[in-house]
């Protein structure tokens, strides 16, 4: 008997996507350079509020999306690896996905954060550098520009392989559950909520977090 549980709710397919859209924008902006500046800022002002969203969403969200649900213990990701995991901790994040999931939330959050603090010492400068010395401007845009990007997109990499070798050699879509929010179990588990009142819930904490970014940054460049 199967089951078709909902792990994945609409603010959390939303977020993972525009992440996927801004990530890829702030890459071809950062390489276009010259004008493409003003974008690359004002993305990386939306990834901000994104991972705002998305760190309180992990305590709010649905029942998947909560990090109470991520396993990363040692231990886990050591059996997992070796094949010992249960079913039950593929549902959500898996051991590794876990892991992946977090890591990716702090290297970006030190992207973003590094970059408030850069200057390329032509025309652009985070709305932070007035604010440090400037050894920490130096050592901010060496990260930002050099560390940071390649560490991020050994990440995106990463994850990208990992979604192929699932599909190719588990036969297992990583991808179709994070459109649709579905998967089909053998086992019948808690489901995610995705009613109308969590989604208003999430719009509610998106605004907030935009709403903090704009007006922290608009603080900062006065």
């Amino acid at each position: 008997m199967s089951f078709i549980v909902r792990v994945w709710d609409a603010p959390t397919r939303l977020f993972h996507w525009l992440l996927v859209f801004a990530v890829v924008s702030l890459v071809v902006t950062a390489n276009l350079g010259g004008a493409a500046m003003v974008w690359h800022f004002r993305l990386g002002y939306g990834v901000l509020s994104l991972l705002l969203f998305r760190i309180t969403w992990g305590f709010v969200g649905g029942y998947w999306s909560r990090f109470k649900t991520f396993t990363f213990h040692p231990s886990v990701v050591f059996n997992y690896l070796k094949g010992k995991g249960t079913s039950l901790e593929s549902i959500g994040h898996n051991p590794i996905g876990s892991l992946s999931v977090m890591a990716m939330l702090l290297f970006l959050t030190l992207q973003v954060t590094t970059g408030l603090m850069s200057d390329d010492e032509i025309l652009n400068s985070g709305p932070l550098t007035r604010f440090v010395s400037s050894e920490w401007v130096v050592l901010s845009t060496t990260y930002h520009k050099n560390i940071g990007k390649v560490v991020l997109l050994f990440l995106i990499v990463t994850h990208i392989i990992a979604i192929a070798l699932y599909y190719f050699k588990k036969q297992i879509n990583l991808v179709k559950p994070m459109i649709t929010g579905d998967k089909t179990l053998d086992v019948e588990v808690t489901q995610s909520n995705d009613t109308h009142a969590d989604h208003l819930k999430s719009v509610l904490i998106l605004a907030v977090c935009v709403l903090i970014v704009f007006f922290s940054v608009s603080y900062l460049e006065r």
